[in-house]
């Protein structure tokens, strides 16, 4: 089979990691199987859909390397939209309803304090054609509804095995509003069609959808695809969706993650696989699974997604990164700064604490004691990363300091500001030479 996918999204917000997750799973999917991927941009709201977030979307997809083979907007495509519309209107299988909100929500309040599922009556149906001129009078616009077979629907799910509905309990959706406008199940299932997409792969919040989805690829005379629904991303701290902050694509990308590491962490949430931390492309579609996703919640947790991206990080050399720094560092730089960092922007702050001249902050109470740790730091003749731990204890034995007391004034002197890098690390890239003058307040 020549396997065809689609990822659909809105152009009404940004994409969040719960979206991306389910673009991910289709586009790994698609490649692993030598398929074509396409970026369908469903921009039928003309009210909300913004060319700004279609941009984005398309930038935040280019970035994590998850490039597509064909792309196209349903608002191009109105002409082929109406046509099949006026074809399913004609055979009757679209039906015109004049109820209003309020009236149709007041038959739902009834039905359920009756303990009946809240299901259209098909009362339009059974409009004579004076009623119907009636509302036509009253100016009222019909809304469009597919008329479902009734018939049980079943399918075989990827993710979530034999899937079955009993259809007279499904109602007969709206797929035409009254302002003429499209709902989203009717434009898809005829793109899908158009576009000869053999998987739908899709969040479980759609699994209702596939109901119609199916019935309109069978009144169309086409085999539906194959669906796979996968399930929802969750938080340990508070609700996704795209309109939360800080779940957004464009948001981790600005606080420095690595696509890399969104795409590992992503693609292996929801399964059983530990979370892996391989540095290409090529081995995350190669160890993808479709089978391997559970049909329980996913769990985003934003402290395993920032560790895997510091373990990321540390197997990168200088020459793979290189051309995202804002500094000219060396290799040995690269290696010892590379192991403690979470982000890539973060070797700034050790360049300009290691490279550029610091105004070291000295407490007047302190300067006698920083004196003496620097004519002691000046008795090392090899200055590495264990230098911190020997020169730490020949403070400790030469002064009564201990703890913040003596951390503090050292780290002060040594960096300018209270907090930063770890100092064990950093103090060999310092030098002994600009140590021992920022220790005795030298500017350096």
């Amino acid at each position: 089979m020549n396997i065809v996918t689609r990822f659909a999204p809105s152009p009404t917000g940004l994409l969040h990691v719960g979206n991306i997750r389910t673009a991910l799973i289709d586009w790994l999917f698609t490649r692993k199987n030598g398929g074509k991927f396409i970026l369908r941009i469903d921009d039928t709201d003309l009210e909300r859909s913004t060319k700004e977030f279609e941009l984005q979307i398309k930038d935040d997809l280019n970035w994590l390397g998850m490039h597509w083979d064909e792309t196209f907007n349903q608002k191009d495509r109105t002409a082929r939209y109406q046509e099949i519309t006026d074809d399913l209107i004609n055979r009757g299988i679209l039906y015109p309803c004049y109820e209003t909100k309020e009236e149709l929500e007041f038959k739902r309040k009834i039905q359920l304090s009756q303990s009946k599922p809240p299901i259209y009556d098909r009362a339009a149906l059974n409009l004579s054609k004076e009623q119907i001129t009636q509302y036509k009078i009253e100016g009222r616009k019909p809304h469009y509804r597919f008329k479902l077979s009734g018939q049980n629907i079943a399918w075989h799910d990827l993710v979530r095995g034999d899937v079955s509905f009993e259809g007279h309990i499904a109602s007969d959706p709206i797929l035409i509003r009254e302002d003429g406008s499209w709902t989203y199940m009717l434009c898809s299932a005829i793109d899908d069609l158009d576009c000869k997409v053999t998987h739908v792969i899709r969040g479980e919040d759609h699994i209702s959808n596939t109901v119609v989805n199916i019935e309109i690829f069978q009144v169309l005379g086409n085999t539906p695809p194959t669906f796979a629904h996968v399930s929802r991303v969750t938080s340990k701290t508070s609700e996704m969706s795209k309109r939360t902050g800080g779940f957004d694509i464009k948001s981790l990308r600005e606080q420095g993650i690595e696509p890399l590491a969104l795409l590992n962490f992503l693609s292996t949430i929801g399964t059983s696989s530990p979370i892996t931390k391989f540095t290409n492309i090529e081995d995350v579609i190669k160890n993808f699974d479709i089978e391997s996703l559970s049909k329980s919640p996913s769990v985003y947790d934003e402290t395993e997604l920032w560790n895997l991206n510091h373990k990321i990080l540390c197997q990168f050399t200088l020459t793979e990164v290189q051309d995202r720094l804002t500094q000219d560092i060396d290799e040995p730089f690269w290696l010892t700064v590379r192991n403690n960092i979470q982000r890539l922007p973060e070797v700034d702050i050790w360049y300009n604490i290691c490279r550029k001249p610091v105004e070291p902050v000295i407490n007047e109470n302190d300067k006698d004691f920083l004196a003496q740790t620097a004519t002691l730091l000046n008795s090392h003749s090899i200055l590495d990363e264990t230098t911190w731990d020997s020169w730490l204890a020949d403070i400790k034995s030469n002064t009564l300091r201990k703890g913040k007391e003596l951390f503090m004034p050292i780290r002060l002197a040594l960096t300018g500001i209270p907090h930063g890098p770890e100092l064990k690390f950093i103090l060999p890239l310092i030098t002994k030479e600009k140590a021992v003058k920022r220790l005795l307040g030298q500017i350096i």
